[in-house]
């Protein structure tokens, strides 16, 4: 049976005391997990929840957090992860285009999440033992029979429009994602990894995360991210495996304690969302003596890791993501799908099982990325005569901020939201902590002044955080190319780091 849930109940028969979870003073069996998943599906299917029905998670990482997820597939539904620093406006557009039939929240979230669908609040105690809400009961469901193409997971991304897209995971796409990075990253059931990232994000919950689980490994899981946390995890639980991203590692390298931890345990940590520099990874191997630095490259649309860095090649393919999995094929091309040959610069186009067909309810976006099979990414980048991938620009209008994707247009539609404002336009600029941060560029009717503190506290009543421009810059016209559009990349080069702190 291909439901998700199937492997817990194969460990849990076998090697039922076995431990799958870690999180604060929890240490959770695969009998226990199991058991979990079968009594929260039950109160699913006693709120109406069944085949094909949407639910949420709007939470930060939990054990309850999986359980969700687990048990929406024990039933046959989807699973519908949200990042919990959306704001309201946001929250509600996805909950209303996915169809959600409920959602699960933190209760510390209870403020925002006034939305038109049922939503159930779980408290610290419910997180860390989803059964207190549900309790037990005698009356579980049978498993769901799905099928490899069955709808396992919606998934929103920002992209090129001016609302996020909901990337459709079949099971198939999963499962495929899953051997690749088994065999890729040698799992098994000694793995010992730290998920520390945000569940709803494909860098924690695939990158391998749920694939230990499939082995009989275990999870340690971290409520939120925190450096010295990290460092502890790592030596009292003797941790192997690793997903951080570059603002994360970062964070600990940079530490003033770090040398109080004993982290020789770990094997290996996977990077990526950005170019890492040579510093960087010469200062990872120095302080993790037995790990290595391994970058990679992936997408949502892809459920990640669609290249990783092999062993002995850090150094002599510095700037590279590394070369493809076993069963994900990548060429260049140009603006007409044409192949480039190695060294050429063009999209970066990915074939494979592990790439979802396409957007929830959008068939035009869908058709949009695809050159015939392939998958256009946005990206730009070239392979080496050694199959290597190189990263060099993004043709999508996409700012990456601490490994989240920010689309550019989502926050200009807020800012023309506020009367006096003629033109807008959202660029991302190198920052040394979160990778890149969005600016905005602001043109004002009839030469109005430009109220910054108005637009930030507007932005934020829309936005998430992370999204709010960390500067309005006003300007009296905003280049353009002879057919009208606006010039993104001249932009950039106009604004520098003193034209900021000016405040110009």
């Amino acid at each position: 049976m291909i439901n998700l849930s199937s492997f817990l109940k194969y460990h849990a028969e076998r090697w039922p005391d076995n431990i799958a979870i870690v999180y604060e003073d929890r240490r959770i069996s695969y009998a226990e997990l199991w058991e979990r998943v079968r009594q929260l599906a039950r109160y699913m299917t006693e709120q109406g929840i069944g085949r094909g029905d949407v639910v949420a998670a709007f939470m930060k990482n939990s054990p309850a957090f999986l359980e969700i997820s687990f048990a929406s597939s024990y039933l046959g539904a989807v699973f519908l992860p949200i990042n919990y620093r959306l704001a309201t406006d946001e929250i509600a557009y996805i909950v209303g285009n996915a169809e959600a039939s409920i959602l699960f929240g933190d209760e510390e979230f209870a403020d925002i999440l006034k939305l038109d669908v049922p939503v159930r609040l779980l408290d610290e105690e419910m997180q860390k033992d989803i059964s207190i809400l549900t309790g037990w009961g005698e009356a579980i469901p049978p498993q769901a029979y799905v099928k490899p193409d069955d709808l396992f997971r919606l998934m929103y991304t920002s992209g090129t429009t001016d609302r996020p897209k909901g990337v459709m995971h079949s099971y198939q796409n999963f499962y495929w994602k899953s051997m690749e990075h088994v065999v890729v990253l040698g799992l098994s059931r000694e793995t010992r990894l730290l998920v520390t990232g945000p569940l709803y994000h494909v860098g924690a919950y695939d990158l391998p995360g749920v694939a230990v689980l499939w082995l009989g490994g275990m999870l340690k899981i971290h409520r939120e991210y925190d450096p010295l946390e990290v460092l502890a995890g790592i030596e009292a639980e003797k941790l192997n495996g690793a997903w951080l991203a570059p603002v994360m590692l970062s964070g600990i390298l940079g530490h003033p304690e770090r040398e109080k931890y004993e982290v020789s345990s770990l094997e290996w940590c996977i990077g990526g969302g950005e170019k890492t520099p040579e510093g960087r990874i010469r200062e990872f191997q120095d302080y993790f003596k037995n790990g290595r630095y391994i970058d990679a490259y992936g997408l949502t649309e892809s459920c990640s890791g669609d290249t990783f860095m092999e062993p002995g090649w850090e150094i002599k393919k510095i700037g590279s993501t590394g070369r493809a999995t076993p069963h994900v094929s990548i060429r260049i091309t140009d603006e007409e799908g044409a192949s480039l040959n190695a060294g050429e610069e063009g999209e970066i186009c990915l074939l494979g099982p592990k790439v979802a067909e396409g957007y929830w309810k959008d068939p035009e976006k869908t058709a949009e990325t695809r050159h015939g099979d392939w998958f256009r990414t946005g990206d730009v980048g070239y392979l080496d005569d050694d199959g290597f991938l190189y990263l060099t620009d993004r043709m999508k209008d996409i700012i990456i901020s601490g490994g989240e994707n920010i689309a550019s247009s989502e926050i200009e539609r807020v800012i023309y939201q506020m009367p006096g404002v003629l033109e807008t336009a959202v660029i991302g600029i190198p920052d040394s902590r979160w990778g890149e941060v969005p600016i905005a560029v602001v043109v004002m009717e009839n030469e109005e002044k430009l109220n910054e503190q108005e637009l930030e506290a507007h932005c934020r009543e829309h936005l998430a955080g992370f999204k709010v421009p960390k500067h309005f810059i006003l300007r009296e016209t905003l280049p353009r190319n002879p057919s009208g559009k606006i010039l993104k990349r001249v932009l950039r080069d106009q604004i520098s780091v003193c034209s900021l702190v000016n405040g110009k």
